[in-house]
């Protein structure tokens, strides 16, 4: 399992099924809009903090986005 992938599939898939673009949700998150695009193109690798920050702008448990 390619975990970056599975997180960059998730964080996206949750992002489109509440109608955000990259950079309405970068500025809900407190990130920069390529910084998200990275995640989702999966080209980046992410902190503890910011998967916790990603989670909580999608109102959603962290776990969620780490399942495939």
């Amino acid at each position: 399992m390619d975990i970056v992938r599975v997180f960059g599939t998730n964080v996206k898939k949750y992002r489109t099924s509440i109608g955000l673009s990259q950079e309405m949700f970068a500025e809900k998150c407190g990130l920069h809009r390529t910084y998200i695009s990275a995640i989702e193109c999966y080209r980046r690798s992410i902190s503890l903090e910011n998967i916790q920050r990603i989670a909580d702008a999608l109102e959603i448990e962290t776990y969620k986005l780490f399942i495939k």
